[in-house]
């Protein structure tokens, strides 16, 4: 290798034997490790900002809506988010392809391992089709191992971004999640999967043994079953008997035990939890009053010490007065329907 390149790293992504480099192809060395490409509709920008920036650690603005990319420090499973669509586990960059080769030449995959070639869809400059089969056959030359463009094991992606030229291993998300949109009991003003799964994500960002999780106005369950899906600890509490009745149905539909649902007044709960989703009680005719909005924020206070507070009211009077300090706020449209998100501490 040429002499005059500076010291990189390679990051093995998983199973494939890849060797680390001692002089690497980059011009400066990569800090950030892991790049993500996601996208949201424009409704969604604020939620999208404030979901990638807790889950990956990083500041994050997005202009506009399509699909863009983020670098972090962070590895994730991709399908913890209903946003990101990969996840490159990058190994080299370089000015043009050509001097990705040597790292591709570096990489050896164990016997039983397939491998692809793709061109991401996504970056600063996607090729054409003729150009991107052709970087796909150079960098695919050059890797030791079988390649298989069917349902191959190991799936290794190059993105041009910031005119530099990445190489790495892809991870596709998972969007197995997504069965939970069919649940067995359902509200029509009721969460989104989506939506729930990004708001547990801003909650509790880092999944760590005991940490415990509540939604005080669980209605059908549906924060509880994303947060068991991503194996944290939840619980559920409802006033409306019949909100609980169908959770009690939703959580075993999905493997989940019915038990972790309460039926009761939340100002009545006990116990300390780390963390809450708070999606304040409204309906079309009316809204709560405003004392009893700060004595149920209050008593939020008392179970967690920190919270992602919904509404589709104007209430952060209501929080401030209640104790809370406000960390972040974002909204999501639907239409002319517009929830409100404070994420407080």
């Amino acid at each position: 290798m040429a002499n005059n390149l500076n010291k990189a790293e390679v990051y093995p992504a998983s199973s494939a034997a890849i060797e680390r480099i001692e002089e690497g192809q980059t011009k400066e060395p990569l800090h950030l490790h892991y790049l993500y490409t996601f996208a949201c509709h424009e409704n969604e920008l604020q939620l999208c900002e404030m979901e990638l920036s807790a889950l990956l650690q990083t500041d994050l603005t997005i202009n506009s809506a399509g699909s863009s990319y983020v670098w972090s420090e962070r590895c994730i499973l991709p399908g913890r988010s209903p946003f990101i669509h990969g996840r490159l586990d990058v190994l080299g960059q370089g000015d043009a392809v050509a001097e990705l080769l040597p790292v591709a030449r570096e990489i050896r995959l164990n016997p039983d391992e397939t491998f692809k070639v793709v061109c991401l869809k996504a970056g600063d400059a996607v090729p054409d089709y003729d150009q991107a089969r052709k970087l796909e056959r150079d960098i695919g030359m050059c890797i030791r191992g079988t390649a298989q463009m069917k349902k191959p094991k190991v799936t290794f992606g190059l993105i041009k971004i910031n005119q530099k030229w990445l190489l790495g291993q892809c991870t596709e998300s998972d969007k197995s999640w997504q069965v939970h949109q069919q649940k067995p009991q359902n509200y029509s003003t009721g969460f989104g999967v989506a939506l729930a799964r990004a708001l547990v994500n801003i909650a509790v960002p880092v999944v760590e043994a005991q940490h415990r999780l509540l939604d005080p106005c669980c209605g059908m369950g549906t924060v509880v079953i994303e947060a068991l899906s991503i194996g944290i600890d939840a619980r559920g509490n409802d006033l409306n008997a019949l909100a609980v009745r169908g959770a009690r149905v939703n959580l075993p539909h999905f493997g989940y035990d019915a038990q972790r649902i309460t039926l009761g007044d939340m100002k009545e709960l006990e116990g300390r939890y780390d963390s809450a989703i708070f999606d304040m009680p409204y309906n079309l005719c009316s809204v709560l009053p405003d004392h009893e909005q700060r004595a149920m924020l209050m008593k939020l206070r008392e179970l967690c010490g920190r919270a992602v507070i919904v509404s589709t009211e104007w209430v952060q009077e209501s929080i401030l007065e209640a104790g809370w300090t406000i960390e972040r706020y974002g909204s999501v449209r639907k239409s002319a329907f517009v929830r409100h998100i404070w994420v407080c501490s």
